[in-house]
């Protein structure tokens, strides 16, 4: 479980660092004009004021508006690693019921509460703080770090692109490139009590379909059937009946290969041959709850609901847009029609929106995936190590297309609460388990090989 913070860890100037960042609220919108761009030049600032020999020593270069690409000259430039994090969040519900301020980074408990302290600005800042301890040492990595900082990673803007291109430029290979994802995750699977290191070999695709219907509109008072509302409710409701078919790719096989010396007595067996008795593992993981169901099948969630701009008259165009996360094995395409047999309502209009293919599978037999496989295990004694295919989205998706290995883990322990906080309200992130990652950044850039 998360440590429980020794007092002097809270005065620690790495904290005070990530309390700093977290209270810039750079918030960022899919509508570009909705952007205040001056969190975001206070962020740059104060990052160069907080991590000065990063700044002195490593070679920045702006990407597009906000983003940060930098590089760190190593013993050879063959090679590098490309460490990514992302310093814009997502918007703050103002309803939403949380403990403590979300821009003001207050320290209870032995975490510091805030918008970004997960979900990203704890990797952004752990990185740079890994840095600033290693060049203050003398250190020089053993080939070219690059680090990688997008500013509307939260609403997939263009950013992680232009850096890519940035990288493909000045013919920069990566070795591997590591970005947000997976964490050393406490109360993963029910009955398995060490944590999961679980590293991202893949993520899943992601699209958002807006279902539209049209009528003609009228007065409250005079209603017809079937119309634009009650066709999206309708919709709606079959979408919710008629659920993706769960699989099994082959990361998720792996995963329970390697928990099966953890798991309960009575379900080693199953996870042990999990590859044989797949229509067990399946049925078990969609009971078990919706974080192992998501592992499984393609999801969907109905995120906005449109109809009539007012109380007393009838809508004459419903909306409802479907956020789909699409699983390894299928594709935009077949989750599209999917979703177009499953409304079975021709007058219904179908809209893809942010389409993004699931992402190609990394190799978990690398020497690269075995270094931060090993780095967990010395860092996070009681974790296993493990791949599996991430659910969310992340920038790293981009750097497919100049590197082979792309892998997504964070280096904090999560509670299953402090997972279901990302985007919600109550994140936070424990004193000590923030450090330990910037020990944990620290030890994988010194144990880069030549």
């Amino acid at each position: 479980m998360p440590h429980t913070s020794p007092a002097g860890s809270a005065g620690d100037p790495t904290v005070a660092s990530l309390q700093n960042l977290v209270r810039i609220p750079t918030v960022s919108f899919a509508d570009e004009a909705a952007i205040d761009s001056q969190p975001f030049e206070e962020f740059i600032a104060t990052l160069a004021v907080e991590f000065p020999l990063l700044h002195e020593r490593l070679t920045l270069h702006r990407v597009l508006a906000h983003s940060l690409l930098f590089r760190w000259e190593g013993r050879s430039d063959a090679d590098p690693v490309v460490l990514m994090a992302h310093l814009d969040v997502v918007p703050v519900d103002e309803t939403a019921p949380w403990q403590h301020p979300p821009f003001a980074a207050e320290i209870h408990d032995g975490a510091v509460w805030g918008r970004g302290t997960l979900d990203d600005k704890g990797s952004l800042v752990g990185i740079c703080a890994a840095v600033e301890l290693l060049l203050a040492r003398g250190v020089v990595p053993a080939r070219d770090v690059w680090l990688s900082f997008g500013a509307r990673e939260e609403v997939s803007g263009p950013d992680a692109v232009a850096a890519v291109e940035e990288l493909r430029s000045r013919g920069v290979t990566p070795w591997f490139v590591l970005d947000e994802g997976g964490a050393v995750a406490h109360e993963a699977f029910p009955g398995v009590e060490p944590p999961l290191g679980v590293i991202g070999v893949s993520e899943k695709g992601t699209t958002t379909i807006e279902l539209r219907a049209e009528g003609r509109g009228g007065h409250s008072s005079t209603p017809s059937p079937n119309g634009p509302t009650a066709r999206i409710a309708r919709a709606v409701v079959r979408l919710e009946k008629r659920q993706f078919a769960a699989s099994l790719p082959e990361p998720t096989l792996e995963m329970f290969a390697r928990l099966a010396p953890h798991a309960p007595l009575p379900l080693r067996p199953l996870f042990a041959n999990a590859r044989r008795l797949q229509p067990l593992v399946k049925r078990a993981l969609l009971a078990a709850g919706a974080e192992p169901a998501a592992l499984v099948r393609t999801t969907m969630a109905v995120t906005t609901l449109s109809g009539s701009p007012a109380h007393n008259v009838i809508a004459s165009s419903a909306t409802a847009a479907v956020n789909l996360r699409i699983l390894v094995g299928d594709t935009v395409a077949s989750a599209t029609e999917h979703v177009r047999r499953a409304i079975a309502d021709d007058s219904i209009t179908l809209e893809l929106r942010d389409v993004n293919e699931p992402s190609p599978v990394s190799p978990y037999d690398d020497p690269a995936f075995e270094l931060l496989a090993t780095t967990i295990g010395e860092l996070f004694e009681d974790a296993v190590p493990t791949p599996y295919v991430m659910m969310a989205a992340t920038d790293s998706r981009y750097f497919t297309a100049i590197c082979p290995l792309v892998y997504r883990f964070t280096p904090f322990r999560m509670t299953k609460a402090q997972r279901e906080s990302i985007h919600g309200y109550d994140e936070r992130i424990g004193v000590e388990d923030f450090l330990g990652g910037v020990q944990w950044y620290a030890r994988l850039i010194e144990r880069l090989p030549s």
